[in-house]
This record gives C-alpha cells, sequence and structure tokens, in this order.
C-alpha cells in the first residue's frame, strides 16, 4: 500500500508510551516524507551533555522535563520536520499546547503486554529501573493515554513491520490534511491538483 501525500507545511510529533517505535517509525516516515528527523531525548543528551538516565539519577524527573520543555520548544520553531518525543513530553500542558498549536500530533498506540516485551530487550530506561516493565505500563497507559488522545491523529502500532506503521501514518496525513486546509489557507487536496 502505497499513499501519496501533499506536502506538510508543519512539524509532525510522534507521541506515545516507550517502547511504541516512536524513533524507529519517525526515522522512516522522515525519509518517506523528504523531511528531517530529530529525536527529542537525543537532543536532550546532546545539550546536557549526558543521558537521560544520568539526567534523571542525577537532577530528577521534574527538572528532566524542564529541559525537555525547551528543548521541544526550540525544535518546533523552523521548517518541517518528523519529531519523536519521550513518552512523557505530551503529559506537559504547555509542550502539549505547543504541539497541538503548531504541529501535528500523531499518537503512536500499542497494548501494553506488546510494549512490556518490546522494552524488555534493553534496560536503560529510567521509568523501569527495578520495576516490572508491564505494570508500569499499564499504569502510564492509565494515566497518559486520554491525554495522548488530545493528538490529531491516532495510529495504533502493532506487532508488524515498522513501515506497515509509517503506511497507516501516511494514509492517516492524507485524510487528515483533506479536512484542514494548510496554514496558507489552501486546501492541501486542491493544492496539489
Amino acid at each position: 500500500m502505497t499513499s501519496s501525500l501533499p506536502p506538510v507545511d508543519r512539524s509532525i510529533v510522534l507521541v506515545g508510551l516507550m517502547g511504541v517505535g516512536k524513533t524507529t517509525i519517525g526515522r522512516r516516515l522522515a525519509k518517506r516524507l523528504r523531511l528531517d528527523f530529530v529525536d527529542s531525548d537525543s537532543e536532550i543528551e546532546l545539550a546536557c551533555g549526558c543521558s537521560v538516565s544520568e539526567i534523571f539519577e542525577r537532577f530528577g524527573e521534574p527538572s528532566f522535563r524542564d529541559g525537555e520543555r525547551r528543548v521541544i520548544a526550540r525544535l518546533v520553531e523552523g521548517g518541517p520536520k518528523v519529531l519523536a518525543t519521550g513518552g512523557g513530553a505530551f503529559m506537559d500542558p504547555r509542550t502539549r499546547a505547543l504541539i497541538l498549536d503548531h504541529c501535528i500530533a500523531i499518537w503512536l498506540d500499542a497494548d501494553p503486554a506488546v510494549l512490556a516485551e518490546r522494552v524488555s530487550r534493553r534496560d536503560w530506561r529510567p521509568l523501569l529501573k527495578d520495576k516490572d516493565p508491564l505494570a508500569v505500563l499499564q499504569s502510564l497507559a492509565e494515566i497518559r493515554n486520554p491525554v495522548y488522545a488530545e493528538a490529531h491523529i491516532h495510529v495504533r502500532s502493532e506487532p508488524a513491520p515498522h513501515d506497515s506503521a509509517v503506511e497507516h501514518i501516511i494514509a492517516a496525513l492524507a485524510r487528515w490534511q483533506q479536512d484542514h486546509p494548510r496554514r496558507d489557507g489552501t486546501n492541501p487536496e486542491k493544492a496539489c491538483r
């Protein structure tokens, strides 16, 4: 399945729980859309000179979230790109408002059991340190999913190749663009004819 998509006029921001594939899917989506890809956690690590885990350990989660907010605000500026955010970024009301006002937010969603299996392959995630991944992810899903649901687009990330999720996102973006005029006031469907 290959969908054509009119050019996007704003950044696409991927939100969702850890392990849902925001970075991997985001890279592939950016390539398909011929946009730059940026991972907010990588940008935070670059700005701080240490890993997300180290930031959590040294300064705590509130300090990390403050830095995350500032980095995402900087990344939203400039031309359209695909931006993968950390699982908690969209929970911050100011970050969420910025993303919803200036970007196209896409919630990548998956069953917590699928996510637990994925994140169990690596042990570097601060929120999972010395905890049962499934229990943590089920708890986070209960709290965060109603907030993630505010995203413009909702796409399920099934246990399938990442390219399948990319195709679903492109199809959902095409439908969304038909219903939402570009910032310059033109309808993207008509602009591409």
